[in-house]
């Protein structure tokens, strides 16, 4: 296991000693902050229910690393529509001895803007170069969403780089999920350190990886099997009949 990237993520005091009220202060999973949150050295995931802040966490620390927040690495400079909040500038990265070689923050709700980005930047470089050959040399936009999506962590992502995937299943059919969990232990065998926040089953499978639950508690270690993904999809998969009797019922 390499040493990680980043070991913690923290969040000071307000400069002016004030309290933090409302958005994003009092989300399930910005809360616990102040008391600091350690990161696995391989893979960290994020789960919870939609609105507890998982995404909102993953997306200020893309940004407090430097990468865009709509997606991309530290070297992507577009923006369609400033919406981060300011939890990237108050967050504090607590980071290890090693420095990551690449990295990207993957976000399947706004992929489409990065590869419109790189088809703009090839355009622009015109015979000086194909920023398209790292992503496998074909437009993302010629391809499927899942494809394209698989295309980025097949391709562009590499050894030794910092990877943060948010809700990588939007994009994925159940088998390319497998093989999303295929090449992040692969990333992983690489030395990179992935963050993910996920609703997949699948996806969260990865073994030894830490799983924090955003819920009225804050931000708790969890077991896979205490995942509300795994939880709640093996008792629907179970207990179908029943479960459909009580959800359709008049």
């Amino acid at each position: 296991m390499a040493d990680p990237f980043l070991r913690a993520v923290e969040l000071p005091p307000d400069r002016e000693g004030r309290p933090r009220s409302g958005y994003p202060w009092t989300l399930s999973a910005i809360v616990p902050l102040a008391a600091g949150l350690s990161l696995h050295p391989s893979v960290t995931y994020l789960v919870g229910e939609n609105g507890s802040g998982k995404s909102t966490l993953l997306e200020a620390i893309a940004v407090a690393a430097g990468m865009n927040a709509e997606g991309g690495s530290s070297s992507f400079g577009f923006t369609t529509r400033t919406s981060h909040s300011e939890l990237s500038s108050a967050i504090r990265l607590v980071r290890g001895a090693r420095r990551p070689r690449t990295d990207f923050f993957l976000r399947a709700e706004s992929l489409v803007n990065a590869a419109t980005y790189l088809e703009q930047l090839r355009d622009d470089l015109g015979l000086g170069g194909d920023p398209l050959a790292a992503y496998g040399g074909r437009s993302l936009h010629e391809q499927s969403h899942g494809e394209s999506f698989l295309a980025v962590m097949i391709n562009r992502f590499g050894p030794d780089g910092l990877y943060l995937l948010d809700e990588p299943e939007a994009a994925l059919s159940t088998q390319n999920c497998l093989t999303a969990l295929r090449r992040i232990h692969e990333l992983v065998q690489d030395g990179s350190q992935l963050i993910i926040a996920t609703h997949s089953p699948i996806i969260l499978a990865y073994p030894n990886a830490t799983i924090y639950c955003c819920g009225e508690d804050g931000l708790e270690a969890i077991e896979y099997e205490d995942a509300d993904p795994v939880r709640l999809t093996r008792s629907f998969l179970e207990a179908r009949p029943r479960f459909l009797a009580e959800l359709l019922r008049d």
